[in-house]
């Protein structure tokens, strides 16, 4: 029997397994064109609910995954924040990442920075991670914003070209971050 999903909480959050009253507001957030700028296309309801499958599935697997981001105030869904083995092959390989996707609603009020603190937290804590990466798109200003909050560095000579995006794609150059466990710790003091 696989352990249960922790659930995890900040000030504002809750971070929580996914539930099947989920896949409704987690595939309005995946079709909406500003929240997937950066990846190929928004995806279709039936992706979203692919994608949602998978993520329940890391838990089993990995230990740790992507935890449900639901507002501490009202129970909405948020979107997601968490950690996740990547499926492709890159000199950085293998790794951990970080990663978010929150609702245009959430974006500019820190959420995705105190929820990815968590999910630090916990990798670095209960997870037994050594050290997370993330990585996104050369352009994703944002995202990249929140991996410096969070204490994550810039490693240009290991940015890359993603194997899962077309040559010359836009979104091919990606950039890509780390912080280990000890740098992690000396921030949390």
């Amino acid at each position: 029997m696989a352990a249960p999903i922790p659930v995890l909480h900040t000030r504002r959050l809750t971070m929580r397994p996914f539930q099947e009253g989920d896949r409704e507001p987690f595939a309005a957030i995946n079709a909406d064109p500003e929240v997937m700028e950066h990846f190929l296309a928004p995806l279709s309801r039936e992706e979203s609910d692919q994608f949602l499958d998978r993520i329940n599935s890391g838990f089993a697997a990995h230990g740790f995954g992507l935890w449900a981001l639901v507002s501490g105030a009202d129970g909405e869904l948020l979107g997601f924040t968490g950690l996740s083995v990547p499926r492709f092959s890159a000199p950085f390989m293998p790794a951990v990442e970080i990663g978010w996707r929150l609702r245009r609603s959430a974006w500019g009020q820190g959420l995705a920075t105190e929820a990815a603190s968590a999910a630090l937290d916990f990798g670095f804590g209960p997870g037994g991670l050594e050290e997370v990466v993330s990585f996104t798109s050369a352009g994703n200003e944002r995202s990249q914003a929140v991996m410096r909050q969070v204490g994550m560095t810039h490693e240009p000579r290991e940015d890359f070209q993603h194997p899962l995006v077309p040559p010359g794609h836009r979104l091919a150059p990606q950039v890509l971050f780390r912080i280990s466990r000890a740098r992690w710790l000396v921030r949390r003091g």
